[in-house]
This record gives structure tokens, sequence and C-alpha cells, in this order.
């Protein structure tokens, strides 16, 4: 597109959001149009993520920032708490929605999928914008035709606050599409401590880690007779999901509907 697209930034003061705002500021194809951060209002968005002053306050609200500034986009990394809000506020104000933020119900997505259409513009619900993660929850799909016995392990900071992750709910959603519902296991097994085998997903577990120190990883573990396999992808920096996160502010410009995974985005 021969136009920048002008973006809002929702959770700018956040580890993500100032990742965001720094792709932004540092994109030619981009514009900061605005940048949202409660604790931080008042603040230059340039100075809070350590580059030249940009010239564009923080605001305390959304909906402040919609009603000040044209805008094309807004890309919300904030709490499960507000985005389904802030994704609908977005749209009545003809803004395509990024959603870096999960804990949607399927009800919620379908909602904002029909607002989007009746508005005439796109939007992207991604639990996860890594281009890496994205190719392992397509080798997990793959693999569980071959391999249907399998439990997910997802390993993340301690303040998360959603388990499992939405990467990991979005990896067990794309199993199912494939494997056939059986319940694995042992059907006599007993839990000696309550929740110890996991959370159960279409027959199959889901375990959730939360340790300080751990940035985030994901591991699918398939077992057959004789052998096993393993798929795991590893994340160490907040930067490595910005080009996903491009992607997907372009994609949305060319899209009608909401679209929930940024997988649907990656040839």
């Amino acid at each position: 597109m021969s136009e920048q697209i002008k973006v809002i930034v929702a959770g700018a003061g956040g580890r993500m959001g100032r990742e965001v705002v720094k792709l932004v500021l540092g994109d030619e194809q981009l514009e900061l149009a605005a940048a949202i951060g409660r604790s931080d209002a008042g603040r230059d968005a340039g100075e809070l993520v350590g580059m030249q002053t940009a010239g564009i306050a923080l605001v305390s609200s959304l909906e402040e920032a919609l009603t000040s500034v044209q805008a094309d986009v807004l890309v919300d990394f904030t709490t499960p708490e507000f985005a389904y809000e802030h994704a609908r506020l977005a749209i009545q104000h003809g803004v395509r929605p990024v959603m870096g933020t999960t804990g949607y119900t399927p009800e919620q997505i379908d909602e904002l999928d029909h607002l989007c259409k009746d508005a005439g513009i796109g939007g992207l619900i991604a639990p996860n914008f890594s281009i890496g993660v994205i190719l392992m929850m397509r080798f997990a799909a793959q693999a569980a035709k071959h391999f249907p016995h399998l439990e997910i392990i997802e390993t993340h900071g301690d303040h998360k606050l959603d388990a499992p992750s939405g990467t990991a709910v979005k990896t067990a959603e794309m199993v199912r599409e494939v494997r056939k519902s059986f319940k694995q296991g042992n059907p006599n097994e007993k839990e000696t401590i309550a929740g110890s085998r996991g959370g159960e997903f279409d027959g199959f577990r889901i375990h959730s880690v939360r340790l300080p120190g751990v940035f985030a990883q994901q591991e699918v573990i398939f077992g057959a007779f004789g052998q096993s396999l393993k798929i795991r992808h590893d994340s160490y920096e907040r930067a490595g999901y910005m080009p996903g996160v491009k992607i997907g502010v372009q994609k949305v410009m060319e899209y009608t509907g909401m679209v929930y995974g940024f997988e649907r985005f990656v040839d």
C-alpha cells in the first residue's frame, strides 16, 4: 500500500505494547495515530520506548483515542478483561481491530465477525503472532493425523493471566479438526492430586506451567507404539513477534470480517 496505515496502540505501556510502538514508529509504512496507557498517560510515546520524541502523548482510554484521531487499525495487547469491549468499540468507529489479547468465547468471536462484516472492515484475533509458532501448530496438526495420542505442555512466566494459553487452545483446536475424538489414557486412572493430569480437551490433555524467569515455550508430545514425537517452539524475546504484527496490520486492510488465528495470513 502506498499510504501509511494509521495505527492506535492499546496497552502501549506494557511489555508487548512497547514493542508495537517501536515497530510503528520505526516503520515507514506505518504511522502512530495514538497510544493508550492508563498509568503512562501524558508521556510521549517515543520517549516511553527509548526512541526520539514522537510528539504523541499517551491517553488513558481507547474511547478518547478513537474520538480524537483518524485511524485505520487498532493493535491491542491489553488484558482479557478489556479485549472484547475494545474490539467492539473499535469496530463501531470503523477501525480494524488486531487483537493480540486472548480469552474470547466462541460466541464473542462470532459476534465480532458479524460486526466487522456489517461495518465492511476486517479484524484479527491472534493468540500468537510468531511465524515459528504458526509452523509449530501446523506441524502438530499434520502429526496428529498419524499420532492421535498427544499432550500439550505450554510454559509462560508467572505474570500470565490466562491458562491454558491462547496458543495452546488454538493448537488443540487445529488438532481436533484432523483427529478422531476419543478419550486417551487409562480409563481407570485416578488423580491422587486434583488437576495433576492437566485440563482435558477433546480427550487429550493440556498442561500449563507458570514460573518466574520463563518467557514462552510450547511442546506437543505424540506417543505411539515403540516411538514418540516432540514438536517444540521457544520464544526468547517479544521483538520476535513484531514481523507477524505488521503482517496482521497490513492484511486486515484487505479483508472483511473477523479472522481468528494468525495462521490464516501465513502462506
